[in-house]
């Protein structure tokens, strides 16, 4: 603003940070010191300068804008990034062969996806809940994609990975688990579009787009019971719904989608409904647009993206 005062300015904001009743002390096992609230809050800094300055500002779901101070989320107004819902779409059928990995005769594949293998993503809680799924079913078979690092929250302070720590910690048959790495678009949605059950495990946190892109490929997506996956799914309709804490939880209701396919079928159907209804690229981008055009031209409160305060609620399962 001091370079270009007098143009206006529409800033992204994708999170505000809480010591108290967000991610930071959502785990029990994982208690805060007095230094840690002080690291947490000093975040905020730069934020809440850009949220002063800034004309007006954009956050992806109401979930995120709803950890902003409640005296600026008028000040926010609520678009997705958007989806490609015609790139991200159902393959009837589809068989799962990757460079290095032919899984094409298998019947019951179960996929996971983050960026990072952390608590953050409930990677632990997974890994655990693989254990249970492989003693009830022998011919069953998970893929894993993403990075052997933490890309949120804390590493181990031995400088171990998670995905090492787990692995000695919970006793699997890995020729059936299957880290594959990160993946180039185009092999990415070959797994998602593969798989039968897709587990989605987040902290009340940042949603992960990849989420929103297994909905819009007709995944059936067992998601975690926690703000910003609430807000899109609701449990029994277009997925369903476990105890993040609970690995025995999510291994019931992967057995319960692989031994009801026909019966899920509508809940596969209603997911990539949602995407299309709700975060569809080609109705979130003219959106983007109008939003951008309406603060070039200085009309606020723009019109774009604005949600009475009883809906944003009701979007993520909170009523007032």
């Amino acid at each position: 603003k001091e370079a270009f005062p007098n143009t206006p300015l529409l800033c992204y904001f994708e999170w505000f940070y809480h010591s108290i009743g967000s991610d930071a002390d959502f785990d029990p096992a994982e208690p805060l010191t007095v230094d840690d609230m002080a690291r947490i809050r000093i975040k905020n800094a730069p934020i809440l300068i850009d949220l002063y300055s800034c004309d007006w500002g954009l956050s992806p779901t109401y979930w995120q804008r709803s950890q902003f101070p409640p005296e600026l989320q008028q000040k926010l107004s609520v678009l997705h990034d958007g989806v490609d819902t015609d790139y991200f779409k159902p393959d009837p059928g589809a068989k799962l062969i990757l460079p290095n990995l032919d899984l094409s005769g298998v019947d019951e594949i179960v996929t996971y996806v983050s960026r990072g293998m952390e608590p953050y993503r409930g990677f632990p809680e997974f890994i655990e809940s693989i254990a249970y799924l492989q003693e009830r079913r022998p011919n069953c078979h998970v893929v894993i994609v993403g990075s052997d690092r933490v890309c949120y929250g804390r590493s181990l302070p031995n400088g171990e990975s998670y995905k090492d720590h787990m692995l000695k910690k919970v006793p699997l048959d890995m020729s059936r688990v299957h880290f594959v790495g990160p993946l180039p678009y185009g092999l990415y949605l070959k797994v998602i579009q593969a798989s039968d059950v897709h587990v989605y495990l987040t902290r009340p946190f940042v949603l992960s787009w990849s989420m929103i892109e297994s909905l819009s490929a007709g995944c059936l997506v067992i998601g975690s019971d926690t703000g910003p996956v609430r807000e899109v799914i609701r449990d029994g309709e277009n997925g369903l719904i476990v105890d993040y804490f609970s690995p025995k939880q999510v291994a019931d209701r992967i057995d319960e989608v692989l031994d009801h396919p026909t019966r899920m079928a509508e809940i596969r159907v209603k997911a990539r409904q949602t995407a299309l209804e709700r975060y569809s690229l080609a109705k979130m981008l003219p959106q983007q647009l109008q939003l951008i055009e309406q603060i070039a031209n200085r009309s606020m409160p723009p019109t774009v993206g604005m949600q009475p305060e009883r809906e944003l609620a009701a979007s993520f399962g909170v009523r007032i």
